[in-house]
């Protein structure tokens, strides 16, 4: 399973269940968001903490972060209802999530958006100290692999907060049959670059062999999701719950539908460099803390992604 693309100003995104009109937006607009500092308001100071602060595990933090107040989080805030931009403001199960994390480390989380394929990056270059972008935790991201097994990075550590499998999405009606990947043989497919959805369009297109299946990539979901409605390709690949809101929600549901059964359930996770442990250590505790408390079950209620909640914080336990 799952994984994720620049923008700015007014956009939304898409990855379980919300409005119609911002289904549109995430379809139609969300190429057009930029990386620019899109915000949640999460977490409970300013920057500027101090060592005085009361909340529970702000002293489990490393000590720049205590006196920034702050963690920058990277993200692709096209991705409803995971992450996408309402209003100017970047919203969705992950930075709900985030929030409730904040109140516990007794510091920001502070989101801002950028292309799904270069998070890592960002990561590793000190942009921002984690992704928290509906990033599936595997072991080639955890060593740092490109698609062949060669290292290209020191990969991150992942603290895996969500669970999902990932489904076909296709134009209302079906008209081609999909109804797994199989029939996707001979066919051309969207799919938003550097995800692991590419990966296993790339794994089939292997099986299929001399029937070619033709893969069409894009820096964005919501540019897969409108070649696939202009009939331009026969299927989009998803975690369910995103998915699942593209389908009720855009077009007032008239645009897409969801085929077959979910595959390749697996675990998304928040990551964090390989040099950060105490951070990854703290966002762990977090973790742990508002599932124990409620307030994580409360924010996968607000998206309907109940189904997805984890029991308990791991630490790369991806496959």
């Amino acid at each position: 399973m799952t994984a994720r693309s620049t923008r700015c100003t007014t956009v939304a995104k898409t990855r379980t269940s919300r409005l119609a009109a911002v289904a549109a937006i995430a379809v139609a607009g969300s190429m057009l968001l930029t990386a620019c500092g899109d915000q949640t308001d999460s977490g409970s100071t300013k920057e500027g903490g101090t060592a005085a602060n009361s909340a529970p595990l702000f002293s489990k933090l490393p000590t720049d972060i205590q006196k920034a107040g702050v963690i920058k989080v990277g993200t692709d805030a096209s991705y409803a209802p995971m992450e996408f931009t309402e209003n100017g403001k970047i919203v969705g199960v992950d930075p709900d999530i985030a929030a409730a994390l904040g109140k516990q480390l007794g510091v920001k989380l502070e989101f801002t958006s950028g292309t799904f394929d270069g998070l890592i990056t960002g990561l590793e270059s000190g942009r921002h100290s984690l992704v928290m972008s509906s990033m599936t935790d595997n072991k080639k991201r955890q060593e740092g692999l490109d698609d062949d097994g060669k290292k290209i990075g020191k990969g991150v550590d992942f603290v895996d907060y969500f669970s999902s499998g990932v489904s076909l999405l296709v134009k209302k009606g079906n008209p081609q049959g999909i109804n797994s990947l199989d029939d996707l043989c001979g066919k051309t497919v969207a799919v938003q670059r550097g995800t692991i959805y590419e990966d296993t369009f790339k794994a089939q297109a292997t099986k299929c062999g001399s029937n070619k299946l033709t893969i069409q990539a894009f820096d964005t979901d919501a540019e897969a999701q409108t070649r696939v409605k202009a009939g331009g390709a026969v299927a989009d690949l998803n975690d369910y719950p995103v998915a699942a809101y593209i389908a009720k929600t855009s077009g007032g549901g008239n645009d897409f539908e969801v085929v077959g059964n979910q595959t390749d359930v697996g675990l998304m996770g928040i990551a964090v460099s390989k040099d950060d442990t105490q951070l990854r250590d703290a966002v762990k505790e977090a973790l742990d803390a508002i599932i124990k408390d409620g307030t994580y079950a409360e924010a996968l209620k607000k998206w309907d992604v109940e189904d997805s909640a984890v029991k308990s914080a791991t630490i790369n336990a991806g496959k």
